[in-house]
């Protein structure tokens, strides 16, 4: 995460920022398995507004051993919540059940053939249908992958 202004502005522990000079810049790395766990974390903070910010680094290493699933912004909040961490790279983990589910959990490498139906359906249900536009109950996706999960009336 890179965030700037457009604008010269003044900090007051930085003083003088000149326009696109980063007020943030952050990011987060996670090494997990095949279930999920976290296997390891690093946390950079290249750039930050107070220099006290990036003492707080090391207790995202908490999350080694954690899994991401169920409950995820709750295992985030109760290792690196309020003082424990950073607002902004806490933040960046929250979407980060949804990437490592399509990264290691969708269409696996070596599949011999591709199946429309990659999910036993009670986790389709639990996990995607109507979470987005797209596993919409009653939308195209749902009907022709989950036939009895969908909604869809279809027309005489």
């Amino acid at each position: 995460m890179i965030d700037s202004k457009t604008y010269v502005y003044t900090e007051p522990y930085r003083g003088d920022r000149e326009p696109g000079s980063a007020v943030h810049d952050m990011a987060i790395r996670l090494t997990m398995d095949s279930q999920l766990t976290i296997t390891a974390i690093e946390v950079s903070m290249a750039a930050t507004p107070y220099p006290t910010c990036t003492q707080v680094a090391p207790n995202f290493q908490g999350l080694v051993g954690t899994t991401i699933g169920g409950g995820w912004r709750r295992v985030v909040n109760e290792c690196v919540g309020a003082t424990r961490g950073c607002t902004h790279v806490r933040e960046l983990l929250f979407p980060i059940a949804t990437v490592a589910f399509q990264t290691i959990k969708g269409w696996p490498e070596g599949a011999a053939t591709v199946t429309k139906v990659a999910m036993p359906v009670e986790m389709a249900q639990s996990t995607f249908v109507n979470g987005c536009y797209a596993w919409a109950a009653d939308g195209e996706v749902v009907a022709e992958m989950y036939p009895t999960l969908s909604t869809r009336t279809v027309a005489p």
